[in-house]
């Protein structure tokens, strides 16, 4: 029988609240063969990281994979910080949150490009991520009206040029370091489709750093995973496995801060209205696990657990969600066409 493909991982983001160590000994008893710690589980408490040394350890003690990191959060910061925006405080420290937003930026950047050099200690060549409102809020509003140039303006013109400039060290830093920047297309940052992704690698003159992070549970609203994904194909160097479902007659663009009322609804993985088997071959079909094997250097890909719920404990979901992709989404390949043995 032909061995799988992938193995069974989970993402670190929502387990903030453990350290490093608390968060890998639950992956390791949940099941998990990996985990993608996110950057804040990577903090030393003094204003920098643990050592490559320190971190390595914990997974060697832990008996999992180092599976990526991911930095959704510092790179959001990153390029939202010149709006004005208070939503980047959440994660910035305090006394950075005080700054001007050129300040908050620089720090961020900053923040970043050391991480990144963590990244290459670690050999780690995939960082989940998405980039910030590049734009300018009116374009990530999505609102079809025609309002986004007029005489003396163009948001898109020059939220691909503001894009372009922000990014260019990290960007640079990240190509000479052979690392990609996978950003998960996502409501609400700096490409929200497929095409808006696209659009941004062209901007930046096809830049081969500009990758993808691949979550089917932010397509919900008129662009189907398949098609996104087939699109952004060959850039997906990283992935989540995460589910959703709609609650019908309700809008989805409501203010509405309260995640039980709202019309998307993220779910544990078997019960969402994504069939995730279906995205797995869809990732195969792309060359996700491929690609992955070959810059990390090893012989399976991790599906990255993602599990979140507004009604179901967070370890219960994410425990849950770990095991259903051991069990159901790790299966063997076939090595050749059904057809070939008929008639043997």
């Amino acid at each position: 029988m032909a061995s799988p493909l992938f193995h069974s991982s989970i993402e670190g983001a929502q387990h903030g609240a453990k350290s490093l160590a608390q968060f890998l000994a639950f992956a390791r008893k949940s099941g998990a063969t990996g985990a993608q710690p996110s950057n804040f589980l990577l903090q030393n408490g003094s204003g920098g990281f643990k050592t490559a040394k320190e971190i390595k350890d914990a997974f060697a003690k832990a008996k999992l994979m180092l599976d990526g990191i991911s930095a959704h959060c510092p790179f959001w910061v990153h390029t939202t910080a010149w709006t004005g925006s208070p939503t980047v405080r959440p994660f910035i420290p305090a006394g950075v949150a005080r700054k001007s937003p050129a300040e908050i930026e620089k720090w961020a950047e900053d923040y970043l490009l050391r991480l990144l050099d963590l990244c290459a200690e670690l050999g780690v060549k995939t960082v989940p991520m998405f980039w910030g409102i590049a734009f300018g809020w009116e374009v990530a509003t999505g609102y079809p009206w025609g309002f986004w140039k007029g005489a003396d303006y163009d948001l898109l013109a020059e939220g691909r040029e503001r894009f372009v400039k922000k990014t260019a060290k990290l960007r640079q830093h990240a190509r000479r370091l052979g690392i990609f920047l996978c950003h998960e297309i996502h409501p609400g940052t700096g490409a929200m489709c497929a095409d808006d992704f696209n659009r941004l690698a062209d901007s930046c003159d096809g830049d081969p750093c500009l990758a993808v992070n691949a979550d089917p549970s932010h397509c919900w609203e008129g662009e189907s995973w398949e098609a996104r994904f087939q699109k952004v194909g060959a850039r997906i160097y990283a992935c989540h496995v995460k589910n959703f479902t709609l609650r019908q007659g309700l809008p989805l663009r409501m203010m509405e801060p309260a995640w039980q009322k709202r019309a998307m609804q993220f779910v544990n993985l078997p019960t969402g209205d994504l069939n995730l088997t279906r995205y797995v071959e869809l990732l195969i079909h792309v060359g996700y696990p491929q690609r992955y094997c070959r810059v990390m250097q090893t012989k399976t890909a991790p599906l990255v657990v993602e599990a979140e719920s507004a009604y179901r404990d967070l370890e219960a979901t994410s425990a849950n969600g770990i095991q259903f992709v051991r069990d159901s989404l790790c299966f063997p390949i076939a090595a050749r066409s059904f057809e070939e043995g008929m008639g043997a």
